[in-house]
């Protein structure tokens, strides 16, 4: 045998010897030594399983919790985060799981949450599911001075100011759904109609954020909705399967779909932006919505320090998904609660007839006079949170039930007694940039909702919520309308 073949079997048996010697550091290695040091410090957890950790074991209760419905009064917390729920029970208030073969501490003091919130840099954003940044990348999954630089340029589009601007878009959208709501009573003598309101809001929101987001484009943005819906049913049904490490890669006819739908709406987008930027260096005006304030406060970053065309992609994908999403949930639970809950409709109904004149539209001064309605969202948002859990990352050594809206009639700092434990929309520097935006479409939705309708649970209506990516209704939201 010769010297360079001996040579290159060498080199051949090095590369086996090192990834394999990484290979097993990654399974088994460093997380026994992760797992060694927790139970040092005091903390309690679950047993390493090697590379699944309890991933396979989270999901095989979360399909458990979701194969029987629940009670509107019975606590959400088994259903949504099962395993979680157990650990608390059974090891207290802070404890680990394994994502893989990454410990995840689980923590629920008010004063951890908060230090955790305020260190962005000791704390980074945890990273997401591959498949889960297809829908929500962008300023929502980056890190350091990425972050901070995409929020410096993103904020402008959502100050107070701009997203007044928006109302009319709020309030074309929210009537438009309101008035096919009362075209489905075709016979005049019936004032009662059964309705599942899950898909009527949903596309509402869609529409909202189409018109506010891409302006005049906002068919395209349209297309951009349904594909991302049948994005985001994909991305569920994979969560669905039993793991399977690297599953994401194999060429199944899921995982081909989902990436010729990422690469629709890349071309969608791109579409849209080029068209935008070439308006700009025209000298043209651009529309005020989001993408074009976006776009002219990047435009004001010195060379080097804007975002490109890609990056601006991922935040309109963000603006999209976030944008409907949370404010979706939020109005369907919303409805849900009021339905079980007739007294705090009433209330609710009382002052928006008080504040609102059937014959003006609302503005973002009356919208902010609801206070009723904010308390009613607070306590929705308490009980039903979009996101169920928030993440954070660390890589160095760090030290670490009643449905009642008046808990909230003096705001949040006095309702949580200035301790960080109602933080729906995050907490700290990373807060939700779209916050004010998402309250204002859903007080307006539910004003124009209420001087129109009342509303109780159909006796068709079961109680479901699950997690896909947001706290969605498994089975839709099936109430009966009166018209008033």
């Amino acid at each position: 045998m010769s010297f360079s073949v001996v040579a290159a079997l060498m080199v051949v048996v090095a590369l086996v010897v090192l990834w394999t010697w990484r290979f097993v550091k990654w399974v088994w290695i460093k997380p026994k030594m992760l797992e060694n040091y927790l139970r040092r410090q005091g903390l309690a957890g679950t047993s390493y399983t090697p590379l699944v950790g309890d991933i396979k074991r989270n999901v095989d209760m979360m399909m458990e919790a979701r194969s029987k419905p629940i009670k509107i009064t019975d606590d959400i917390t088994p259903r949504l985060l099962p395993l979680a729920l157990k650990m608390f029970n059974s090891h207290g208030k802070t404890f680990f799981i394994w994502i893989g073969p990454i410990p995840a501490i689980m923590i629920t003091n008010p004063e951890q949450i908060k230090e955790v919130f305020n260190k962005i840099y000791d704390f980074e954003k945890a990273a997401t599911f591959p498949l889960f940044r297809l829908l929500a990348g962008g300023l929502a999954s980056y890190k350091g001075d990425k972050w901070a630089s995409h929020r410096r340029i993103i904020n402008p589009a959502f100050h107070l100011e701009k997203i007044k601007n928006m109302v009319p878009a709020f309030y074309h959208c929210c009537s438009e759904v309101v008035c096919q709501w009362e075209r489905l009573f075709t016979d005049k003598e019936s004032s009662s109609l059964e309705v599942d309101v899950w898909p009527w809001l949903v596309n509402m929101t869609a529409d909202v954020i189409s018109h506010t987001a891409f302006g005049s484009s906002y068919k395209e943005g349209q297309r951009i909705f349904q594909l991302q819906g049948e994005l985001a049913q994909l991305i569920a049904q994979a969560f669905k399967k039993s793991y399977i490490p690297g599953l994401r890669f194999y060429p199944t006819k899921n995982n081909r779909r989902m990436k010729a739908i990422d690469r629709e709406i890349d071309v969608i987008l791109r579409g849209i932006v080029s068209k935008r930027e070439k308006a700009r260096e025209t000298g043209e005006v651009l529309d005020d919505d989001l993408l074009g304030i976006l776009l002219e406060s990047n435009s004001g970053e010195s060379q080097g320090n804007g975002m490109s065309v890609e990056e601006v992609m991922k935040e309109c994908k963000l603006f999209y998904f976030a944008g409907q999403e949370t404010t979706s949930v939020m109005l369907v639970w919303t409805m849900v609660l009021l339905s079980h809950h007739q007294d705090w409709q009433a209330r609710a109904r009382e002052e928006v007839r008080h504040i609102l004149s059937d014959d003006n539209k609302p503005d973002i001064d009356s919208l902010s006079n609801l206070k009723v309605m904010t308390m009613i969202f607070n306590e929705v948002l308490r009980l039903y949170p979009p996101v169920a859990q928030l993440k954070r990352a660390v890589n160095k050594e760090i030290k670490l039930a009643d449905f009642k809206p008046e808990r909230f009639r003096d705001g949040l700092s006095k309702a949580t007694k200035n301790q960080v434990s109602f933080f729906p929309f995050g907490w700290g520097p990373r807060i939700c940039i779209g916050q004010s935006f998402a309250l204002l479409e859903a007080k307006m939705a539910m004003a124009l909702i209420l001087q129109k309708f009342s509303f109780e649970l159909s006796p068709s209506y079961v109680h479901a919520p699950q997690t896909v990516m947001t706290t969605r209704p498994q089975f839709g939201a099936h109430l009966i309308l009166h018209k008033l």
